[in-house]
């Protein structure tokens, strides 16, 4: 199982989060992710939120070796079809080493909402954002093949869509939720899924996506899931009991969150928790 970091973007600056994700990759850490907001719903104007996109690109230059990801991106915040040329294009940039998190976005009951509507992005119902995210997962797989066919989904449109960056490989997408609804479209629209570390149906939610992925004819074995928790000891040490369970669902990625101002050091200490990498035969 890998192990990656969160860097919580609110109240942080660019150069921070570069100097806590330069240090995570030599500290062992497997990969960095960030999450995709526009403003600290509790602070507002007082503080900063980096963009997700911009910041990622900025960190497969300033990175060799993590993966890099948004967890999650909010798919009404971007239309997939430039989505799909700007995962290919951070594809590119990072030599091939994107994970693409996909989700539904803030409903009217998560703080984000206000974020929302002052771009003037509607806040739409659950279902409806759902299948926003199975069809924009769609619509990144067509773009990324080089199809040229017409397509009309409910929501998004494409017309003689010829000549777009295709990816090589495509990124993986991780589609990121907290129920059955968003295990079922993780597991058959995408590669991946993403939820709490602790949920406490974190097993059911397992079985739901793999049981989806296995139904859309793809092998349920290289489905990916991943969780996030915060940073702590017993996620990082190879034989911590909160580790090992983990390890018994088949959980891939454990995403531990650091907020900023983010401790060098502690990133640093927390490395050397992590268990070593067989050595290649």
């Amino acid at each position: 199982m890998k192990t990656d970091l969160l860097l919580i973007p609110m109240g942080a600056s660019y150069a921070e989060m570069r100097a806590a994700a330069v240090a995570a990759e030599a500290a062992g850490f497997d990969g960095i992710w960030t999450w995709d907001h526009l403003r600290d719903p509790e602070r507002g104007a007082a503080s900063s939120v980096p963009e997700v996109w911009t910041t990622l690109a900025a960190l497969a230059e300033a990175t060799r070796r993590v993966t890099l990801g948004p967890l999650v991106l909010n798919v009404g915040m971007r239309r997939p079809g430039l989505l799909a040329n700007m995962a290919a294009t951070l594809q590119q940039v990072s030599g091939g080493r994107l994970l693409l998190g996909l989700g539904s976005g803030g409903s009217r009951s998560t703080p984000y909402v206000v974020e929302q509507e002052a771009i003037g992005m509607p806040v739409e119902p659950d279902g409806v954002r759902a299948q926003r995210v199975a069809e924009a997962c769609e619509v990144l797989r067509r773009l990324w093949a080089g199809e040229g066919g017409d397509f009309a989904g409910a929501h998004y449109r494409l017309a003689r869509p010829e000549g777009f960056l295709r990816p090589d490989p495509p990124p993986p997408i991780v589609v990121g939720g907290f129920g059955p609804r968003m295990a079922e479209i993780a597991g058959r629209w995408a590669d991946g899924f993403n939820t709490q570390a602790r949920h406490p149906r974190l097993a059911e939610l397992i079985a739901v996506a793999r049981e989806a992925h296995a139904r859309a004819g793809r092998d349920p074995a290289r489905f990916l899931v991943t969780v996030f928790a915060g940073l702590a000891d017993g996620w990082l040490s190879a034989g911590a009991s909160p580790r090992k369970g983990l390890e018994a669902l088949g959980v891939g990625r454990v995403i531990l969150l650091v907020p900023p101002p983010y401790d060098l050091a502690r990133i640093r200490a927390a490395g050397r928790l992590l268990p070593t990498p067989p050595e290649a035969p």
